[in-house]
C-alpha cells in the first residue's frame, strides 16, 4: 500500500514501517484504511509525530499511530524503558525487577501485560498485579519490594478515550528531570519491536512473574493504621458512628476503600452505579470529582436517600480524594476545594502527631504544598512551630522533596496540592486517595463528635490563622500556538517587553512577578528565580499588594490554561463577604485582561 503523494517520502516511510511493525489487527487496519482513503492529513498527524515521554510518562488518546496510545507505542516505550534501566539501575533491576499495575480502562490490562512480557523475556523479575489497583499501590510496592521501578497503566481522571503509562523511580517517587529525557532517548533508540515483545504467552506459569496483589494490599492496609490512625481514633469512629456515601467514579478504589474503612470502624454506602470499574464512565462526562457538581450528581441523590451528610470520592485510579458536605440547616451541599481540604488535613494531622508522636518535636516536622496551592500550611507552621516548604506543581516534586527532607532527619507528615492530591502516609511519597479517605473519615468523626460540621471547623481554622480564600479554574484551548501567544502577550504588554503593572487600571497593583518559563523573579536578587525553570511549559506567578497570589500555567497532560488564586488575610479581618467579593472581582478582571477569552476562543470550565 502507498500514499499517493510524491512529496510525502517521510510519511511513506512511516506508513510502511507501521504496517510492517504493528501486529494489532485493529490499529493496523486503521492505518491501512487511511492509506486507502489517501487521507494524508490524518496519516501525518498520526505517524509524523509521536507522544513524548515526560515526567508524567505518556498520556494520550487510544488510537493508531505514533502520536497515540496503542500496542506498538507501548512496546516501543517498554523496550526503551528496559534499556534505560539496564544502563542506570542495573543492579537493582537484576535483584528485584520491576512492578507493574493497571486500572480499569480499555487496554490497561493488555498494556501492563505487554510491559511485563518485555521484561520477563529479558530475564528480569516482574511483579504484575493480577487485578486492577489504585495507582498508589505502585509506589508502595516499589518501596516495599525494593524494585528498580514501577509502571502504572492509567490515565487517572482523563476522558474515557485516553490512557497513559506512568513511571515511578527506584526511590518510589515519580520520575523527575533528567530521567524523563533519558527514557525518551532510550525509547527513540529502540523503536523496532522485537518478536518476543508481542509474545504475552511467555507470562503463563513463568517463575519470573509474581502476583503481589494480596501481599501488597494487606501490607498497605496495615500501613494506614501503623502510620497515623490510632486505636483511640478507631474507638471514636465506632462511638460517633458517622456513615458516608462513597463514589469510586467508575474506577478502581472501592475494594481497597471498603477494606480500609472496615479496619477503622467506619461505614460507607458506595454509589451503586459508580462502584465498580467501567471503562465507558457511563454516568459522568468527565470522571473527575474535581469537576464539581456535574461529577457528583448521583452521590448527592444517594446521600439524600441514605441520610448521609458527607460524601467521600476518589477519581478513577484512586490517587485523588474529594469531599462534599450537606449543611444540616439549609440542606445545601458544599464541595470542598483542594485548598480547604488541605487546611483541614493540616490541622488534623498536626494534632494527631502531637498526641501520637510526642517524642518527635515540631521543629523536626515538615509539611509540604505545591506553589500553586494554598499557603495555609505556611501560616500554620509559623503559628505552631513546625516547618513548611513549597515546591513546583505536581507530586513528582512533592514526593522527591519529602524524601530529601527525610534523609536530613525530618518527619514529613503531610503533603498536598490543590488538585485534590494528598499524602498522609509516608510509606507512599505520592498522592493517595485511599489512605487520605481513611484519615478524613477519622477527622470527620472527631469534628461531628464535637457537635460541629466540617464547614464549622474550617471557619474556625480561618478565624485562627486568617482567611485563605482561593478561586481556581481553567480554560480549554486546543491550539498550542494560541496558548503561547497568550503568554507572550502577558510578557509584552503594549508590544513592549514588560509585564502588567496591575489590573483594573492599576486599582490593584502587582508587587512581584515570578516567571518559571523564563527564569525571571523580581522578588529575588538579580531577578533570578530559585525554583526550577522550564521553557517547555508556561508558568507565571503574580503577587498583588493586597495579598492576592495568582499563578497562570499550562497543563502537562491536558489542553488547558489553568489559573490559581488565593487571597491571604490577617486573622483580624473577619469580613468574609468582602474578601470573597474582592477575590471574585480580581479574578474576573485577570481572566478578561490577561487571557482575553472571547477574542481567543477559550472554553471555560463547566459544572
Amino acid at each position: 500500500m502507498a500514499v499517493n503523494c510524491k512529496s510525502e517520502e517521510p510519511l511513506q516511510a512511516r506508513v510502511q514501517e507501521w504496517l510492517e511493525w504493528d501486529r494489532n489487527p485493529d490499529t493496523r487496519a486503521a492505518i491501512s484504511k487511511l492509506v486507502d482513503e489517501n487521507n494524508t492529513k490524518a496519516l501525518t498527524q498520526k505517524l509524523l509525530s509521536r507522544l513524548s515521554f515526560g515526567t508524567a510518562g505518556l498520556r494520550g488518546k487510544m488510537s493508531a499511530g505514533y502520536s497515540c496510545m496503542n500496542d506498538l507505542v507501548i512496546i516501543q516505550t517498554g523496550q526503551g524503558f528496559l534499556k534505560y534501566l539496564e544502563q542506570y539501575k542495573s543492579d537493582v533491576l537484576k535483584g528485584n525487577g520491576i512492578v507493574v499495575g493497571y486500572d480499569g480502562r480499555h487496554n490497561s490490562k493488555r498494556w501492563a501485560e505487554l510491559t511485563a512480557t518485555i521484561f520477563v523475556s529479558a530475564g528480569y523479575k516482574v511483579r504484575l498485579f493480577s487485578d486492577v489497583i489504585p495507582t498508589p499501590f505502585i509506589p508502595f510496592a516499589v518501596k516495599k519490594y525494593g524494585c528498580a521501578s514501577g509502571v502504572m497503566v492509567t490515565a487517572s481522571h482523563n476522558p474515557k478515550d485516553d490512557n497513559g503509562y506512568k513511571v515511578y523511580d527506584s526511590n518510589s517517587a515519580q520520575i523527575i528531570p533528567p530521567v524523563d529525557k533519558r527514557i525518551q532517548n532510550s525509547i527513540l533508540a529502540n523503536l523496532r519491536p522485537l518478536d518476543s515483545s508481542w509474545n504475552t504467552d511467555i507470562l503463563s506459569n513463568n517463575p519470573l512473574l509474581i502476583d503481589p496483589y494480596e501481599d501488597c494490599l494487606n501490607c498497605y492496609l496495615k500501613s494506614i493504621i501503623s502510620d497515623g490512625i490510632h486505636a483511640d481514633e478507631i474507638a471514636m469512629n465506632k462511638t460517633v458512628n458517622l456513615s458516608f456515601v462513597y463514589t469510586a467514579m467508575h474506577g478502581v478504589g472501592y475494594k481497597s476503600v471498603q477494606k480500609a474503612v472496615d479496619l477503622i470502624g467506619v461505614r460507607i454506602f458506595p454509589v451503586p452505579e459508580q462502584r465498580d470499574p467501567d471503562p465507558e464512565f457511563s454516568t459522568v462526562k468527565f470522571p473527575n470529582p474535581e469537576e464539581g457538581k456535574s461529577s457528583l450528581d448521583l452521590s448527592f441523590k444517594y446521600a439524600n436517600e441514605k441520610g448521609c451528610n458527607i460524601i467521600l470520592a476518589n477519581d478513577p485510579d484512586a490517587d485523588r480524594f474529594a469531599v462534599a458536605e450537606r449543611n444540616k440547616s439549609t440542606g445545601e451541599w458544599k464541595i470542598f476545594n483542594g485548598n480547604e481540604l488541605g487546611a483541614l488535613f493540616g490541622w488534623w494531622l498536626i494534632e494527631c502527631h502531637k498526641k501520637q508522636r510526642p517524642n518527635i518535636p515540631l521543629d523536626k516536622v515538615y509539611m509540604i504544598a505545591s506553589t500553586v496551592s494554598s499557603m495555609i500550611l505556611k501560616t500554620m507552621a509559623k503559628a505552631e512551630g513546625f516547618n513548611f516548604v513549597d515546591t513546583l506543581t505536581g507530586f513528582k516534586w512533592l514526593g522527591n522533596k519529602a524524601l530529601d527532607l527525610e534523609k536530613q532527619g525530618y518527619s514529613v507528615i503531610f503533603c498536598f496540592e490543590e488538585a485534590i492530591g494528598f499524602m498522609c502516609n509516608n510509606k507512599i511519597v505520592d498522592k493517595d486517595g485511599v489512605s487520605a479517605l481513611a484519615h478524613f473519615a477519622c477527622l470527620s468523626n472527631f469534628v461531628y463528635g464535637n457537635n460541629q460540621q466540617l464547614c464549622d471547623k474550617l471557619k474556625e481554622l480561618y478565624d485562627i490563622y486568617g482567611l485563605h480564600l482561593s478561586l481556581n479554574s481553567y480554560y480549554f484551548c486546543h491550539e498550542p500556538p494560541k496558548i503561547e501567544q497568550i503568554f507572550n502577550r502577558i510578557r509584552n504588554i503594549n508590544g513592549e517587553k514588560q509585564y502588567p503593572s496591575g489590573i483594573l487600571n492599576d486599582e490593584y497593583k502587582i508587587k512581584s512577578i515570578r516567571d518559571l518559563t523564563t527564569g525571571f523573579d523580581n522578588s529575588q536578587p538579580n531577578n533570578r528565580a530559585i525554583l526550577p525553570v522550564s521553557c517547555s511549559s508556561q508558568m507565571i506567578t503574580f503577587v498583588f499588594d493586597n495579598g492576592l497570589h495568582l499563578t497562570l500555567r499550562t497543563s502537562g497532560t491536558e489542553p488547558k490554561i489553568k489559573f490559581y488564586s488565593e487571597l491571604c488575610m490577617s486573622p483580624k479581618i473577619k469580613d468574609r463577604s468582602f474578601a470573597e467579593e474582592t477575590l471574585r472581582k480580581m479574578v474576573a478582571a485577570i481572566c478578561e485582561e490577561f487571557f482575553q477569552p472571547e477574542k481567543n476562543g477559550l472554553i471555560p470550565q463547566s459544572g
